[in-house]
């Protein structure tokens, strides 16, 4: 039995798949999806919330309206494995906001990048200022999508 079947229930799996789909959802309609008082569900939610299941809630933007329209993929290896380069590497990228998401990955490089750029033109600019000059960067792969097939934040939750 795995930790998430020891420590949720049914009602708090529904209460966070609703919560995924809607988490702006007033606690009022939150609780008669669920069929308990409101009283209820909000210890719920806020336990959930305490023991780490919910980490926050964010607006979904679009990135074309924002001038964000082309997404990346980069694969990065570096030119040594070692734990200060890795360190120097994860701060690099934890300042720069162009970086939605870093990955450190196992098989035939170091980590995954996902950004998101404006046009080719932007991620050129891009790869020069910024990626090529991370510590430790030996060698990057780009992947520019050409289609998002599915895209999702949300768990799966059985």
């Amino acid at each position: 039995m795995n930790r998430l079947e020891i420590d949720l229930d049914r009602i708090d799996r529904k209460i966070l798949s609703i919560l995924q789909q809607d988490g702006r959802i007033a606690n009022l309609k939150l609780a008669e999806s669920v069929a308990l008082s409101p009283t209820a569900v909000l210890a719920r939610v806020q336990r959930l919330t305490r023991d780490g299941y919910i980490l926050g809630y964010e607006a979904r933007l679009n990135p074309l309206k924002l001038g964000a329209g082309m997404l990346v993929f980069v694969e990065v290896l570096l030119d040594r494995t070692t734990p200060n380069v890795f360190e120097q590497f994860k701060a690099a990228v934890q300042v720069r906001p162009e970086i939605m998401e870093c990955h450190m990955v196992a098989g035939g490089f170091d980590y995954l990048l996902k950004t998101r750029q404006a046009d080719m033109n932007a991620y050129r600019e891009f790869a020069g200022a910024v990626l090529w000059q991370l510590p430790g960067v030996r060698e990057t792969r780009t992947y520019a999508v050409m289609e998002e097939v599915k895209h999702s934040t949300h768990l799966y939750l059985g």
